[in-house]
């Protein structure tokens, strides 16, 4: 997780390592919108807005059916206000504009063009939430846009006025048609309902309903089936119960017959005379014989003749009840056939009287609906009439338009709010484009990846040369790092000679080479400068020595190295310039005498710097690659493109070369911050020992005493008297 944190604040350093690095496109770009901004807004028509708000009200027509009718389709909808901007801006509202306001003349064209050209002035806006309307006039003149949208607002009102008062004129004609109609229907029902009532003979007790359903009507026929079907229950019930008792006592005799006809409840007189006697005597006689009178004894006999007397009267009472019953139920039966056939015959007739009343309610219903129907309508035309003397206006004027004393467009500061920030974004896109263009070094790891060769030191921008500087300067720690790298990568102490090349003219590999070679003479080394760019010699110019006599003399003279060898003012340091140009620079340093040089200078000093041209473009730097120990190439930051930095390589590992790193100049690490990890010594450099410096001495001129000074012989090397 750490590392992925890590790698996307490295990715928005890069994009605002980019920004910084193309500040001056970003500005420049930026600059450059703004600017045509400000001409465009400088060239466009100043404009002026007439503005006016109403409140739209919403017609209705007179409430004829008990619902009032809107235009809005019973709501003041979304849709409905649009309606009325199209309204506004229509052909028909703004030709009236243009007559009222005589633009055909104003404006020197005809009516359609003046119509097409006034809908464009036009704008129509609504405040959110409420059914208020504003148009907005724009025009080059103050004036005459508020003339223009107070003329709209007025043709807008002119247009719904007219509108609703054709409607409303319609409408009465509607009504009064519609009246005359519903007076015929109501006419006929009425008659229709009478025709009923003479031919069914009904007598309605309620003739006018006022709830509007069928009122109550005389219905005799209802009655009498009740009546019937009432009669016809009580004799089938009667004949019921009978049967049942004649069933019960047809197969009983005697004592048990008698008795059953008690349970019964018979209504003989006999029978329920005589029987509570015979019970009696019975009971007496029970009671005698318990107290011992013999079967013989007179009261015995007395009371057994009576109670058999009584018994055959019970007995002949029953069955004469049992037969009457029998001839009871027959005749009940015959009354119960009469009494069905009656309730059949008015159950006929009441269906009949009820279908005569239901064809009465129908008519009667249809009547009084047809009735409230045309008393609503003509009710509801009284208030039409009310309504019409009552003046509503369709809109209601809440501002009207006024000459703005200032324009309104454009926009100043929007548009130029808009041109800057699109200058600032075409600066960033073309910032980023141009970098993405950039094949040039940017960074050490550019140089490793492409190159896959060591960066052996990071040499800031607008380094001077550091022999020339008084005091302590910290752009000298960057050479010696430079030096302590030198050291540590080559090979043995013997590799002492080393070229410095550049793929191009300008890198600063001559500056570099000097500091170098100070450094290295301050650090104690003897140290041998030759400059070998025989195309266009630099070095000698850092120490103001005349270039007459040097390296070019010695190769094609007799001269000895004495001869062509000067000491600098600074101790530990010589010099050897180039000499007279020659003609074939390539063919002079690829000679026998060079290598025996070079050979000779390498035991005499502990390091040889030796300048060359540009590799590319000519062979002199690739000659003294191949016969020096080591080659340093000198990169100037973001300068060129990487493919040509691999055949700067290529060129010196093609003879035979020894490159050794890769020196990264002119970096401008204020604006690269990833390089500021490796100059970080600009921020809290602060040597307490300084470095001893010889007094500089004036360079004699070739052939005095003191301008052939010998070269010193073999001497142990620096590497200890080093002052890190």
């Amino acid at each position: 997780m750490r590392e992925q944190i890590t790698e996307t604040k490295m990715h928005a350093l890069d994009y605002w390592q980019v920004v910084r690095n193309r500040w001056g496109v970003i500005l420049l770009t930026f600059f450059l919108i703004t600017l045509a901004s400000l001409v465009i807004i400088a060239l466009l028509d100043k404009k002026f807005a007439g503005r006016t708000k109403f409140q739209v009200n919403q017609s209705s027509a007179p409430d004829v059916f008990g619902i009032t009718q809107f235009d809005a389709r019973n709501t003041m909808s979304g849709n409905w206000l649009e309606t009325q901007f199209k309204s506004i801006t229509s052909k028909d509202t703004l030709l009236r504009v243009v007559r009222n306001l005589n633009l055909e003349t104003a404006w020197g064209m005809s009516a359609d063009e003046a119509t097409n050209k006034l809908e464009k002035m036009i704008e129509t806006e609504q405040e959110r939430g409420t059914e208020i309307v504003a148009i907005i006039a724009w025009s080059t003149k103050a004036a005459e846009s508020a003339d223009i949208a107070n003329a709209v607002r007025v043709a807008y009102e002119e247009r719904r006025t007219t509108i609703e008062q054709e409607r409303a004129r319609r409408l009465a004609q509607n009504v009064a048609s519609q009246i005359t109609l519903q007076e015929a229907a109501v006419e006929k029902s009425r008659l229709e309902m009478i025709e009923i009532m003479k031919r069914h003979d009904i007598v309605d007790l309620v003739p006018f309903a006022t709830g509007g359903s069928p009122g109550a009507v005389v219905q005799p026929g209802i009655s009498n089936l009740q009546y019937a079907q009432t009669n016809e229950n009580e004799l089938e019930a009667s004949v019921s119960k009978m049967k049942t008792q004649l069933q019960s006592l047809i197969n009983m005799k005697g004592e048990q017959l008698v008795q059953n006809a008690m349970a019964f409840g018979v209504q003989d007189q006999t029978i329920t005379k005589v029987y509570p006697e015979y019970q009696a005597e019975m009971a007496t006689l029970g009671s005698l014989t318990k107290s011992g009178f013999g079967p013989k004894h007179p009261k015995m006999l007395g009371l057994k003749e009576s109670t058999r007397l009584k018994f055959i009267q019970l007995t002949d009472a029953a069955e004469s009840y049992k037969n009457s019953l029998a001839v009871q139920i027959k005749s009940s039966e015959e009354m119960l056939d009469k009494a069905k056939a009656k309730t059949k015959e008015k159950t006929t007739d009441t269906v009949t009287e009820r279908q005569n009343q239901s064809e009465y309610a129908t008519a009667k219903y249809k009547y009084e609906s047809q009735l409230l129907l045309l008393n609503s309508i003509k009710e509801h035309s009284m208030k039409q009439k009310v309504d019409e003397g009552v003046v509503k206006k369709p809109i209601e004027t809440l501002e009207e338009a006024k000459p703005d004393v200032n324009p309104t467009k454009p926009n100043v500061m929007l548009l130029l709010s808009i041109g800057a920030g699109l200058g600032l974004l075409l600066g960033l896109l073309l910032a980023f484009f141009l970098e993405y263009l950039d094949t040039s070094v940017k960074s050490l790891d550019d140089v490793e990846r492409y190159l896959g060769v060591p960066v052996l030191a990071v040499i800031p921008k607008d380094v001077g040369v550091l022999h020339k500087q008084s005091g302590l300067s910290p752009d000298a720690e960057a050479y010696r790092i430079l030096r302590t790298n030198i050291e540590f990568n080559r090979r043995s102490a013997d590799a002492n000679a080393i070229t410095i090349v550049s793929g191009g003219a300008g890198e600063g590999k001559s500056t570099t080479l000097v500091n170098l070679a100070y450094i290295c003479a301050q650090g104690g080394y003897n140290t041998l400068m030759i400059d070998g760019d025989l195309r266009r010699p630099k070095l000698h110019t850092f120490f103001d020595i005349n270039n007459s006599v040097g390296l070019t003399n010695y190769l094609t003279t007799a001269l000895m190295l004495e001869d062509v060898i000067l000491q600098t003012p600074i101790e530990n340091l010589y010099f050897m310039p180039s000499g007279i140009l020659p003609a074939d620079a390539a063919g002079i340093l690829n000679s026998r005498r060079m290598s025996e040089l070079i050979a000779d200078v390498k035991n005499r000093f502990d390091l040889v710097l030796i300048d060359s041209p540009p590799i590319l473009g000519v062979s002199d730097a690739s000659v003294l690659a191949s016969e020096v120990d080591l080659t340093i190439i000198v990169i100037q930051h973001r300068k060129l493109p990487r493919n040509m930095l691999l055949r700067v390589k290529q060129a010196i590992e093609n003879v035979g070369g020894n490159l050794l790193g890769v020196v990264l100049n002119n970096v401008d690490v204020r604006s690269d911050s990833q390089y500021q990890y490796y100059t970080s010594y600009y921020t809290y450099y602060s040597p307490t020992n300084t470095e001893n410096k010889s007094k500089p001495r004036p360079s004699a001129a070739p052939g005095s005493p003191q301008a052939t000074r010998p070269a010193p012989a073999p001497a142990t090397r620096g590497g200890d008297k080093d002052d890190y």
